[in-house]
């Protein structure tokens, strides 16, 4: 077998295909017989477009040059809703809802501008649409967001009907057939995951509620009503994201385990679970980080009993009502690929593949599961070997090795199959993708290892990583990079100035400085940090100790800095203030600016050149030939630019 230094392999995968042929999927639905769901496309912008297969299995894109997108919250959500007949969906980037009725072209039915509505839910039998709006009209305060009903039979030029106010944040607005409302709502300084409640109101009078789960330290999501009335939730309120039902005036647990069925509430997407009948849930949870895919049954004694339904997958995310329901399934050794889910058979059917498959199976990297120790407890993580089945590398060499900080922080990685981890295990430069304390996905106590302590348990627990890869001899110590976005590149800034374990650090839109974040935030986050940092501004000095901009005396590497100019979660001065700091240090800093991005790239483009220079950056730091030439590259990354 052919030897070349890690990191110099031949690889099958270029920059250019993260992005060809790939296409972005989420759940869809099922209607009249009917299958709809969105795919984003990164050669076209990003741009997000809705499909529709027939009974008749022909496919039709319902969308043609129009791109569904919400900004409420900034990462929106439930964009759109369907029902016999009718089609809604929010239009980016103005924001106006839009409506496409019995097969006609697409009009307006509420403005935008001002105006943000996100998680859809269309009552067909009262002609109007429930949805969670923001309005960003009162110029220096906060938005408002409230739950309103938009007419499906007039303008709704004033941004719609208020059904629900007073809350901070709303989520998921529901109708029973029976005309009663349910939501999710939270109040700052609580994030959902933290303190969320689902209140119940008849309809012709929103201000009858009475709330029938979660509260203070309790975070109960996603409500959504079964045939016979009853109302269905997720609540932690066991420590871990289980059912409940709520039936006659009580809640009680469906099913109580040790694993979380749901993640935390980023966006408002519709429910990720399947209301199959009043008896039975389709459902995903979680185990040791795995997902698996199951049935929850209520049985006559009102037990109720989980169905495990097996599955190659690993990532599962689900949605609808009824016997059968979209889900995309990802798996470890290939793309992921939106399903057809048949409840009562167990039949499923391919509907799309989310990339051409550019590696065969003795190419691909799987995840293995990894934990090492921390002072809290285990930690978890999924390492990448470098893979090649025609080279080696030179006896002795041990490869170099990305330490990847997700975002969120309350964010969890999964173990499905990504190119573009295989765009750089490939070449011979493996991947630990932490889920560190803090990470969702292992039950509430584990998410709040944060709680106070971000910028120090997960920076402990990385380098933690790091170690424990060395030590069992599956990287070069000498070798290690760190790597991570939003929140992760925050997690990358803070262990570059805490530790001596990293050659290199790329921070693509991370936070340098939380004083400055604290300030200049968006309404969603802008209290988030008084968890895991300390209130503001009674805590500024922990704020400005925790801060990397503020230790660079500690920092002794290159790093690499790419950052979205239209960003309004994380801001570019964050980025462009901590690359004059690192210039100014004498120290070798990249600082790429993307004029056309926002917070999390989109765009083909920038994709392509994020992983163009990410190769460049660690191929100069680390002294391995470039993949596929040969060619050492010289002298050090480029100045600040």
């Amino acid at each position: 077998m052919p030897q070349a230094p890690y990191g110099s392999w031949p690889s099958a995968i270029s920059a250019d295909d993260l992005t060809t042929a790939t296409v972005g999927l989420s759940g869809g639905k099922l209607c009249a017989g009917a299958l709809y769901w969105t795919q984003a496309h990164p050669e076209q912008g990003g741009r997000v477009t809705l499909w529709r297969e027939g009974p008749d299995g022909r496919r039709l894109e319902l969308t043609p040059g129009l791109y569904l997108r919400s900004a409420v919250n900034e990462y929106g959500g439930g964009e759109w809703d369907v029902a016999p007949g009718l089609v809604v969906f929010s239009s980016w980037p103005e924001g106006a809802l839009m409506v496409l009725e019995d097969g006609r072209a697409a009009r307006q039915l509420a403005p935008g501008g001002a105006f943000r509505y996100a998680g859809l839910s269309i009552a067909a039998d009262h002609r109007f649409v429930l949805a969670v709006r923001e309005d960003h009209s009162l110029a220096g305060q906060e938005p408002a967001t409230t739950v309103v009903a938009l007419d499906l039979d007039s303008d709704n030029g004033a941004g719609g009907r208020v059904v629900l106010s007073g809350a901070d944040f709303y989520a998921h607005p529901c109708l029973s057939r029976d005309g009663r409302l349910a939501w999710c709502e939270w109040n700052h300084p609580a994030m959902p995951w933290d303190s969320s409640r689902i209140g119940v109101a008849p309809l012709s009078d929103p201000t009858a509620a009475h709330y029938v789960g979660g509260g203070p330290g309790i975070s109960a999501l996603y409500p959504a009503w079964s045939p016979d009335g009853a109302l269905l939730f997720l609540s932690d309120h066991s420590g871990f994201w289980n059912f409940q039902r709520w039936d006659a005036g009580v809640a009680i647990p469906v099913h109580e385990a040790p694993h979380d069925f749901c993640g935390p509430l980023w966006t408002l997407s519709p429910v990720p679970y399947c209301i199959i009948d009043e008896d039975r849930i389709g459902c995903s949870w979680l185990e040791e980080g795995f997902a698996r895919l199951g049935v929850l049954e209520r049985e006559a004694d009102g037990a109720a009993r989980l169905r495990d339904l097996d599955t190659p997958a690993v990532a599962i995310t689900l949605g609808g009502a009824g016997a059968r329901c979209l889900a995309v399934l990802g798996y470890a050794d290939h793309p992921a690929r939106l399903m057809e889910l048949d409840w009562d058979s167990g039949g499923r059917r391919p509907i799309q593949t989310a990339a051409a498959t550019v590696l065969q199976q003795r190419e691909v990297s799987c995840a293995r599961a990894l934990t090492w120790d921390s002072p809290d407890g285990p930690v978890h993580g999924w390492f990448y070997p470098p893979t090649h089945p025609d080279f080696s590398a030179p006896p002795g060499e041990l490869p170099p090795v990305q330490v990847w900080s997700h975002g969120g922080p309350t964010s969890f990685a999964s173990a499905e199959f990504r190119v573009g981890v295989q765009f750089w295990t490939s070449r011979g430069i493996g991947i630990l993708d932490v889920n560190y304390g803090g990470s969702s996905g292992y039950g509430r106590a584990y998410r709040e290892r944060l709680n106070g302590r971000w910028g120090i348990v997960d920076v402990a627990d990385c380098v933690a990583g790091a170690e424990y890869l060395a030590a069992e001899g599956l990287a070069d110590p000498t070798r290690f990079s760190i790597r991570g976005g939003s929140a992760g590149g925050f997690t990358t800034l803070a262990a570059l100035t805490a530790s001596d374990v990293f050659a290199a650090g790329i921070s693509l839109y991370g936070i340098g400085d939380l004083e400055t974040l604290a300030i200049d935030t968006h309404k969603f986050e802008r209290h988030y940090l008084d968890t895991l940092v300390a209130p503001y501004p009674e805590g500024r000095d922990t704020y400005v100790e925790r801060s990397p901009i503020h230790r660079l005396d500690r920092l002794g590497c290159p790093m690499l800095i790419l950052q979205g100019m239209q960003d309004t979660v994380v801001p570019p001065s964050q980025a462009e203030a901590m690359a004059a700091a690192v210039q100014a240090k004498g120290l070798p800093v990249t600082l790429v600016l993307f004029d056309n991005e926002g917070h999390g790239f989109r765009r083909a483009e920038t994709i392509t050149a994020t992983a163009e220079a990410c190769l460049a950056f660690l191929a100069a730091v680390h002294g391995f030939p470039v993949a596929g030439t040969g060619a050492r590259p010289s002298g050090e990354p480029a100045a600040h630019s």
